[in-house]
């Protein structure tokens, strides 16, 4: 069997609900919950990739909307948070972090209310045409102009927005090829996008622009922007801290180092999968991303 079909085959069981197409009776029981991060920045969960909101005098700044028959709940969720309506809000800014559905579903339907959506230029272009997901064997439809980023950059882009300095940072190729970081200057607060898994071994897209040495790289870039005391979101997962991205960097860097040195020494996937280069790490990591999966990202990576 060849390599890529190895790969794909450790994903017969799909975790739909982060990254595929999921049916509106799938989401009925989804509850959209909030963690304060600081006075005016909340992250929000529910399906899919974890949002960002930060609220205050010049408006509503929300990072990444999940899926589609969700968003009367999130937006029901930042109506309550901020005390307002976002469909009377003077000003709504959204802001892709990458393409995937469960992070750009719900664009549509906030460009309706009169959101300006941002991405990375690439984000836009992925958008514009049906893209397909091949590890989830999942396609992402094109979206409507009403949902495509009306702003987009080639590396960074800085909002001065409710007392702060929101610094975007495309960092990539990583988990695709246009993802963006969200540093919050004075709140002290980081979105990292799916950069960042904090229960589970990441995702890498290799078949849309990933890789995994990128988001080695990305991840370093957040740990130069973090100080002690500064709140990360990831994409998935927890809310975490420096300390924790330490450790998540860690897990990666020696994983890869340890699957680069078998394929030098001309190991099969097979071989490497038994010689379990994640075990020290299994505990805290394997979840909806198994071990097996990611350590086929890493082969292919290395081998492709």
């Amino acid at each position: 069997m060849r390599t890529k079909q190895i790969i794909l085959a450790l994903t017969a069981v799909l975790i739909l609900t982060s990254f595929g197409t999921v049916s509106a009776q799938d989401l009925d029981k989804v509850q959209i919950t909030s963690v304060k991060v600081t006075d005016n920045i909340y992250m929000l969960q529910g399906a899919g990739g974890n949002i960002g909101l930060s609220f205050g005098s010049d408006g509503i700044f929300i990072i990444d909307d999940q899926f589609a028959p969700l968003h009367e709940k999130i937006i029901a969720k930042i109506d309550e948070l901020t005390g307002g309506t976002v469909a009377e809000s003077a000003n709504t800014f959204l802001l892709n972090t990458h393409f995937h559905g469960d992070h750009t579903g719900g664009n549509e339907l906030l460009g309706k209310t009169g959101a300006v959506i941002m991405a990375h230029q690439n984000v836009r272009k992925k958008l514009s045409v049906e893209m397909n997901i091949p590890f989830f064997k999942s396609t992402n439809p094109a979206v409507a102009d009403i949902g495509l980023p009306v702003i987009t950059f080639e590396q960074d882009i800085t909002l001065h927005l409710n007392g702060d300095e929101v610094n975007i940072i495309h960092v990539g190729p990583a988990h695709t090829d246009g993802d963006a970081i969200v540093h919050f200057s004075k709140a002290d607060v980081i979105h990292g996008g799916d950069i960042l898994f904090t229960s589970s071994y990441p995702f890498i897209d290799l078949d849309n622009g990933g890789s995994v040495s990128g988001v080695i790289a990305a991840v370093e870039t957040i740990l130069k922007l973090a100080g002690d005391k500064t709140k990360i979101i990831p994409g998935h997962g927890d809310l975490t801290d420096k300390a924790g991205i330490e450790a998540y960097h860690k897990m990666l860097s020696t994983i890869f180092e340890s699957v680069s040195e078998m394929v030098a020494d001309k190991k099969t996937l097979e071989q490497i999968m038994a010689s379990k280069p994640t075990a020290d790490f299994d505990a805290q990591y394997n979840g909806f991303i198994s071990n097996e999966a990611f350590l086929g990202f890493l082969y292919r990576d290395l081998t492709e």
